[in-house]
């Protein structure tokens, strides 16, 4: 069986978590603290500074907030093909604005890349990446990185995390776009290497395409790094090793850990760790395919999104943890790896859950979670000495 050493791995370390090592324990807990409120279903942060932030809105607007001063301000220009997202997302459309992320020399250059939800009239929506210089709060030189088509009418799964790796290149996750596994096509569109979409992209910062982007052959996109995923939203570099770790979601169950590497098929729907939707579907098995297991999945629903590895100083057990956050439960794990192996898992706040987008950390070391609610908050996660 596919999954059964890995299952055993899972239980033992459920019901035996491996004992931290580094630093003595400090005599601290982790408390939540409300920083910021009323955004619009917040999806993403990137900080400019250790006060101001750009924030994304998934149903409402880009925005820059000042976390000392509670103030939050419309960034104009927005691309005028964003989807109807203000007001009229019905519930369960994940239309809107996703990951916005600051290019390496922002203080220079003032470049930030951005993700959303595009509508071409008559035709549909699709996953769209761009880049801009922000000028006196504005967006300015508005340069399309990567259109996800074909568009379609489907309203679910459109991926949209961004990261900047070690290696000084772009990586795009885009979702496959579909809810129920019988509308696939006869080679699903994950495993259709001339498919856009259900795949990670990676690009140089100024839009071009690294000479060492993996070959998938002539019909395949060149931007295209891997494929076989249903629908990663979150996506994260590991600070000592370098290695990319990205969410996914599973239909029932089958949310996952994954590490990035170059032409790897992470299986979506041939192989999950949860169960299909469409439990009559059967999907084509393509001949000579190798596919990529998961680092870790889940037992139940988690729906995990932006991810990062914490490398402050004010929780030194976490250090080089990574920080998982779920929609599904409102759920926050930290997992402790050591190189590529997942040591130990913790779920934190089980008595204070809360639906959360992204986890992220500021420049001085500061972790921070958006919620996603109609009235979005920004939390900080700040250590507290054990009252005695």
């Amino acid at each position: 069986m596919r999954y059964g050493s890995f299952l055993v791995v899972f239980l033992f370390l459920c019901c035996n978590p491996i004992p931290e090592k580094g630093p003595p324990h400090q005599n601290v807990v982790p408390v939540k603290e409300v920083v910021l409120e009323g955004l619009n279903r917040p999806w993403s942060i990137a900080f400019l500074s250790e006060e101001e932030a750009l924030v994304t809105e998934k149903n409402g607007q880009l925005l820059k907030v000042n976390l000392n001063t509670k103030t939050k301000k419309v960034i104009k220009g927005f691309p005028s093909d964003l989807t109807d997202s203000i007001g009229a997302i019905h519930i369960g459309d994940n239309s809107g604005i996703f990951e916005v992320i600051t290019h390496p020399d922002f203080s220079e250059n003032q470049i930030i890349y951005f993700s959303y939800a595009a509508k071409k009239p008559g035709v549909g929506k699709t996953t769209k990446f761009v880049s801009a210089k922000l000028e006196n709060d504005s967006l300015i030189d508005i340069t399309p990185l990567l259109v996800a088509d074909p568009y379609s009418n489907i309203n679910y799964h459109y991926g949209g995390g961004m990261v900047i790796g070690q290696d000084s290149t772009l990586y795009l996750t885009v979702g496959e776009r579909l809810f129920w596994e019988h509308d696939e096509p006869e080679i699903p569109i994950a495993q259709d290497i001339t498919d856009k979409r259900g795949k990670i992209h990676r690009f140089n910062l100024d839009g071009t395409i690294p000479e060492d982007n993996p070959d998938f052959g002539p019909d395949a996109p060149p931007s295209l790094f891997a494929l076989g995923i249903r629908n990663a939203q979150g996506i994260a570099v590991q600070p000592n090793t370098g290695i990319l770790w990205f969410t996914e979601h599973g239909t029932i169950q089958g949310d996952e850990l994954n590490m990035l590497a170059p032409k790897a098929n992470y299986g979506w729907p041939n192989r999950t760790t949860g169960r299909l939707r469409s439990k009559d579907y059967k999907p084509l098995e393509i001949e000579g395919t190798q596919f990529t297991d998961p680092t870790w999945f889940w037992q139940h629903t988690v729906a995990p999104t932006g991810l990062c590895f914490y490398t402050g100083d004010e929780f030194p057990t976490w250090k080089n943890n990574l920080i998982v956050p779920g929609l599904s439960r409102g759920s926050l794990w930290r997992f402790r790896i050591a190189g590529d192996t997942i040591k130990s898992a913790e779920e934190l706040f089980l008595d204070s859950r809360v639906r959360s987008r992204k986890v992220s950390q500021s420049p001085n070391g500061k972790l921070y979670l958006l919620t996603d609610a109609e009235e979005g908050q920004i939390i900080r996660i700040k250590a507290e000495p054990v009252s005695k």
